[in-house]
């Protein structure tokens, strides 16, 4: 394996439109959701373990995870564990682990990957990551993976590629917030347009000189640790010091500045299993046409929903279709799909009516 590779594992995330079965105390990075035997934390993990050396992968996450990435990736070091003190988005965190990374190698090469995500064609993902590394080893570039829209998504970030230009890595017009339906129609009828999937390529030190340029603030407060990192004092510092950091997405704080960004559009199959719809989207379907994890159902005139028990609960559905239904511990949620989005509310009701216990 190219012993200058390094990947990051973003794993922070709380994921409540996966609720109730994922919760703050237990985030969906780290269910098995699909039904695999492996949580997505595990699979994401061994995908990347594919080409890049164990000890070179790192998980960012909440320092409250601690314990759970060890149990579910109990062969790597306690120093591959990078714990965010407190939540400040997704910049602080990758300045800082790129700041780790650069110590041990001026020469890393770095991927920064969500732990959610569902990618199927892993051959195809390890040809795209390795041609954006050989890209971003000969010049200072920040690439990112787009992924080929296959229809007008509203739930998507898109990317605006320049598309004169016939090279396979695309120079980045500019990011899109997630549009209209409309927006999204016209985004695929130009064809330049991919959905930004938050998977990032760079080397070290391009990432570190594009914060010192546009996010000096950030820089600086933790070029302060750079004596410390990689050390017993790592955590000492990060605890004093990583509240002070901005709250700011990497988006936003360096890619949208920068005019080295780059996009490789993706030939590999991608699911971000953000919402129960896309898990719906993702799973094999009955006869019926319903998706199932977990459960054993026996159905009537119910078509298009998706069932997931904590256990191989038997569940009786007549009459439903398009419903999400999920039964997890103490909580049993039934809302139309259309509504998926609407979860992230229905739990701050629940917590607010029943407490903080059920979130």
């Amino acid at each position: 394996m190219n012993q200058n590779y390094f990947a990051i594992i973003m794993a922070g995330g709380v994921g409540s439109r996966f609720w109730p079965v994922s919760k703050r105390s237990f985030p969906k990075q780290f269910h098995d959701m699909l039904g695999t035997g492996e949580s997505l934390l595990q699979t994401t993990f061994s995908r990347l373990n594919g080409f890049i050396p164990e000890e070179q992968i790192y998980i960012l996450t909440n320092a409250e995870y601690d314990q759970l990435v060890k149990d579910q990736l109990p062969s790597i070091g306690a120093n591959q564990i990078v714990l965010e003190p407190a939540m400040r988005n997704t910049a602080p965190c990758i300045l800082m682990a790129a700041m780790k990374i650069n110590k041990i190698n001026p020469n890393a090469l770095m991927i920064v990957a969500p732990s959610d995500h569902w990618i199927e064609d892993q051959q195809s993902f390890r040809a795209n990551v390795e041609e954006a590394f050989h890209f971003a080893s000969n010049q200072e570039a920040l690439l990112t993976l787009g992924i080929r829209p296959s229809f007008p998504n509203t739930g998507y970030g898109y990317i605006e590629y320049d598309k004169e230009q016939d090279s396979r890595i695309k120079t980045v017009s500019r990011f899109m917030e997630k549009p209209d339906y409309k927006t999204a129609q016209r985004f695929l009828e130009q064809g330049n347009y991919l959905w930004n999937a938050g998977i990032f390529v760079w080397s070290a030190k391009s990432v570190i000189k594009a914060f010192e340029s546009y996010q000096p603030d950030l820089f600086n407060l933790f070029d302060q640790g750079d004596s410390v990192y990689n050390t017993d004092f790592e955590d000492d510092f990060l605890r004093e010091n990583y509240e002070k950091a901005d709250n700011i997405s990497v988006d936003y704080a360096i890619m949208e500045h920068s005019d080295k960004v780059f996009v490789l559009p993706a030939e590999f199959d991608w699911n971000d299993l953000g919402t129960w719809g896309s898990l719906y989207d993702k799973l094999d379907k009955k006869e019926s046409g319903n998706a199932v994890v977990n459960a054993r159902t026996l159905t009537q005139n119910a078509s298009g929903n998706m069932i997931r028990t904590s256990s191989e609960k038997i569940v009786v559905v007549e009459d439903l279709n398009n419903f999400i239904i999920v039964d997890e511990d103490e909580v049993l949620l039934i809302v139309p799909k259309e509504k998926e989005q609407d979860i992230k509310q229905i739990l701050q009701k629940v917590k607010d009516r029943f407490g903080d216990t059920y979130g």
